[in-house]
């Protein structure tokens, strides 16, 4: 399976949401350490949502969900480099 083909996936399973993956975004990968001594890469691309009138819902790996516009990113409790990862989505040409 491809990376993007694993991503729709993950994307279908957690949210309920088709999505087609995109291509890698500026500053992708980088590592997250959640707790001491855990790193966690993460690379970040671009997805199309392909069902948007779907609400998306809350599986059980997540504590919460949302959408958010791009103004009310950088006032959320979250690591900074995946706030980078969302302003390089929306500054991605064709976006």
């Amino acid at each position: 399976m491809s990376p993007g083909a694993a991503l729709e996936r993950e994307v279908a399973e957690e949210s309920g949401w088709m999505v087609k993956a995109g291509p890698l975004l500026d500053g992708a990968p980088w590592i997250y350490e959640p707790i001491p001594d855990r790193r966690v890469l993460i690379v970040t691309c671009g997805c199309t949502v392909l069902s948007p009138d779907r609400v998306p819902a809350l599986s059980h790996e997540h504590k919460e969900i949302g959408l958010f516009n791009r103004q009310e990113v950088d006032g959320l409790a979250m690591p900074e480099g995946y706030k980078q990862s969302i302003a390089a989505c929306y500054d991605h040409p064709g976006r």
